[in-house]
């Protein structure tokens, strides 16, 4: 059942986000990729997973995703270092503290008493665990909360595994993410920067503030660096860089002549994310729980809507594109 419920949901999200449909909610891959390093692609509730093998019998584990399917986690985590012949998990970095990218880490360190290292402009609101700060009230998302024992920071050289990994600044779909390039092995870990089909939601622009620019920005650094294979956030891994770049090029030059594109996106996404975690919930929770958060305020006051017109605006496409259904007063993820 939960898997079946699963491929559903990722089919019709890949529909909303306009994104190909793997058929498939967990895939392991390690084609392509250097021996000790496996990417597991998960559904769009949850982000990708990078695990690799250290020299010392642990792993590293890059983003864990969300708190709904941390128990999953913990389970592909576990078979993962089984195949990697690694005794337990010793360290999780977190791209960024998005809730799909650190759902899994109160489980992880439970059952295995590792590490955390969360980027450093982070750090602080982990430790005092300010959810307003780390999106997850202006968001309406769940997160478990974890303890941070370090941080990353920009320009950092990381040992992972058998090579070194430099850390990136990657603001653009959030001004505190990162991502991690290894030049030796020509992989980029990319988090949200950029997908197969695109890149995240850009949060700043929804407040007002800059997002465009340093989006651009992290495309052309990634155009400029030693990469054979990207290993993204969400969706599967991809070669041939150039022509995904040259289209998430065309997307934000689309979004930055015509910024309501961005907020309508926005909505529409985040409403869908919703309805991943809850399923089935009456029409009128959901609709107090959007206009309670701030973020989707923002987005509905850049549509010049009230957020209830909004809600209703939104909800409405989605029901029409197949991606949810009322029944009776209820709303129900397909």
């Amino acid at each position: 059942m939960r898997r079946a419920w699963a491929q559903t949901a990722h089919a019709i999200w890949s529909a909303v986000m306009g994104l190909p449909e793997s058929g498939r909610r967990v895939n392991e891959h390690t084609s392509s990729l250097p021996a000790g390093i496996r990417f597991i692609e998960r559904d769009w509730l949850s982000s990708n997973m990078v695990l690799v093998a250290e020299p010392d019998g642990g792993a590293t584990l890059i983003d864990t995703g969300y708190v709904k399917h941390a128990a999953l986690a913990v389970e592909l985590v576990d078979l993962g270092l089984a195949r990697l012949g690694a005794r337990r998990l010793t360290r999780i970095i977190n791209t960024h503290l998005h809730s799909d990218h650190c759902g899994g880490n109160a489980a992880l360190v439970a059952r295995h008493g590792c590490e955390v290292l969360v980027p450093i402009a982070s750090l602080e609101e982990v430790r005092r665990w300010d959810t307003a700060a780390l999106s997850y009230d202006g968001t309406a998302q769940r997160c478990a909360r974890f303890e941070a024992t370090g941080a990353v920071s920009p320009g950092d050289d990381l040992r992972i595994g058998d090579a070194s990994w430099r850390v990136h600044a990657a603001p653009g779909h959030d001004p505190k993410s990162i991502v991690l390039h290894c030049a030796e092995h020509r992989l980029l870990v990319s988090a949200d920067v950029l997908w197969h089909n695109g890149f995240g939601v850009i949060f700043p622009e929804l407040a007002g503030e800059s997002g465009f620019a340093e989006q651009q920005a992290m495309l052309d650094l990634v155009e400029g660096l030693a990469v054979d294979r990207v290993l993204p956030g969400h969706g599967p891994a991809f070669g041939e860089v150039a022509p995904v770049i040259a289209a998430a090029r065309t997307r934000l030059s689309a979004l930055r002549a015509d910024p309501v594109k961005n907020a309508r996106y926005a909505l529409k996404v985040m409403i869908k994310y919703l309805m991943l975690d809850f399923e089935v919930i009456e029409e009128a929770k959901l609709r107090a729980r959007v206009a309670a958060a701030s973020v989707l305020r923002m987005a509905a006051a850049q549509l010049r809507m009230p957020i209830e017109e909004a809600f209703d605006w939104a909800v409405g496409e989605l029901v029409a594109q197949g991606a949810l259904k009322r029944n009776d007063e209820r709303l129900c993820n397909v």
